[in-house]
């Protein structure tokens, strides 16, 4: 434990990184966030990369927009996703060089 840091602080940061864990612990939420780490998308884009149903899709957003993890953004009659939160991005980073990094990426 670091020095500066109380054991009920690290009871918090527990708390809040596990909040976070369970957000991005389901495949289609997860499939998501890491579609929208390539760029910002559409519903209706998302929707052909996750083959859900439009009402699932948009409870799987309304949770990841709900904990704060994804973005929107109006323009016109189009709402656009995108990620929201710099530690999912750097979780999602580091999942994707152990789990869908090239071998030769990976070291």
């Amino acid at each position: 434990m670091p020095a500066d840091m109380t054991l009920d602080d690290m009871v918090t940061n527990a708390g809040q990184a596990a909040q976070l864990l369970k957000s991005i612990a389901n495949t289609n939420r997860l499939v998501i966030l890491c579609s929208l780490l390539q760029r910002e998308m559409t519903v209706t884009e998302l929707n052909k990369l996750v083959p859900l149903s439009q009402s699932a899709l948009s409870q799987h957003l309304a949770v990841l927009r709900r904990e704060g993890l994804v973005e929107t953004r109006k323009d016109s009659l189009l709402v656009w996703y995108s990620l929201a939160s710099p530690e999912v991005e750097a979780i999602l980073s580091t999942l994707h060089q152990l789990f869908c990094a090239e071998p030769s990426e990976a070291n």
